[in-house]
């Protein structure tokens, strides 16, 4: 099969690797369509800790192409449309114990990340992968596969925006109006959230407000933190998603928070300089400050459920897609900081 691998900083090779042989409980998926994300054009640029070379791609989505002896063909059949639950989660630690496999003490020495003798990565961007039942879900067949592969980053904004636990008519900031900051939009509007979105581009603001955002603005032009006031009757804002990376952006994050509100830093900081914090407003007006990360299996069904049956549209999040042998200019063109989401197909 073809696979498209790191093997260094800003090197890309398509290399010919073994197909997949699965086991008797797993299923042989053919990736069709495969999402690049912050964490794979980190990777790229070398920016890094995992083990090269890579295989990287965990966005994907596909179908299956050949069954093992004891997946139970009720469930799952050759040419079904699936994605997979990608977090490699030990399911013995006391975090897969109680469902929170997200945060699993094994995933990052697992292979997925660490492999020095061979190729680490989720292989989203190889032609064929061998998934274990368990971990498959199923797609109607009438989904494109560049929809489906939205699951995964879908599935860490569920997580995110439940941990919320949003309640109807409540004023909810999103920094940030990339695909992640979009998605917290749609997802705080569908909870009954009036959403105020904070973004300096022009025309992610617009489209912020074609997705649901009730009020947007650029938080460059004079005092941010006021405006949010202003439209919170001088209170900020009950929850505030910061979707950004930069950690000046974090202290801001929590000076939008109103007294007894909640403040989420959903992106990871980068780079993770420490974030200068007023304890004693977080004692004194009862703020709480919590990150949320991927999704835990749960999420992710519901993750699959919002975009099965049509209850959050992604089309407008996507940008272009790229075949998978021009993958150098895939990842060039995600680079670029005024662009949506990325997608790597295999035909």
């Amino acid at each position: 099969m073809k696979a498209i691998v790191e093997t260094g900083v800003k090197q890309l090779e398509i290399q010919e690797l073994p197909t997949p042989v699965i086991e008797k409980d797993e299923v042989l998926m053919k990736v069709r369509a495969n999402g690049l994300c912050t964490n794979d054009i980190r990777d790229y640029l070398g920016d890094t800790v995992y083990s090269f070379p890579r295989v990287g791609g965990h966005e994907f989505s596909g179908e299956v192409v050949e069954i093992g002896s004891e997946v139970n063909p009720e469930h799952f059949q050759v040419g079904d449309h699936v994605v997979k639950y990608i977090i490699p989660a030990c399911g013995e630690c006391h975090y897969c114990k109680i469902g929170r496999e997200n945060l699993c003490v094994e995933v990052a020495s697992s292979p997925t990340f660490q492999k020095p003798d061979g190729i680490s990565g989720f292989f989203g961007m190889a032609q064929y992968i061998a998934v274990k039942s368990r971990d498959l879900y199923k797609y109607p067949k009438d989904v494109p596969f560049t929809h489906s592969a939205f699951t995964e980053p879908l599935a860490c904004v569920v997580n995110s925006v439940e941990r919320a636990k949003i309640l109807f008519g409540q004023d909810v900031v999103v920094i940030g109006g990339g695909v992640m900051g979009l998605m917290h939009v749609m997802l705080a509007k569908l909870q009954g959230a009036r959403v105020i979105v904070s973004e300096p581009n022009e025309e992610r603001r617009v489209l912020a407000e074609k997705l649901g955002a009730d009020v947007t603005f650029d938080p460059t032009q004079g005092d941010a933190v006021a405006f949010v006031k202003e439209q919170t009757e001088g209170r900020g804002a009950d929850v505030v998603f910061n979707t950004t990376a930069i950690p000046v952006i974090a202290q801001q994050a929590m000076d939008f928070t109103a007294t007894g509100g909640q403040t989420f830093v959903f992106s990871s900081l980068h780079p993770n300089d420490p974030v200068p914090t007023n304890m004693g407003a977080i004692h004194s007006y009862e703020k709480v400050i919590t990150g949320t990360v991927s999704p835990t299996i749960r999420t992710f069904y519901r993750s699959v459920q919002l975009i099965a049956k049509g209850l959050v549209d992604i089309t407008a999040l996507l940008d272009k897609t790229f075949d998978y042998q021009d993958a150098v200019d895939a990842f060039e063109y995600a680079l670029r900081p005024e662009t949506l989401k990325t997608i790597i197909t295999f035909d």
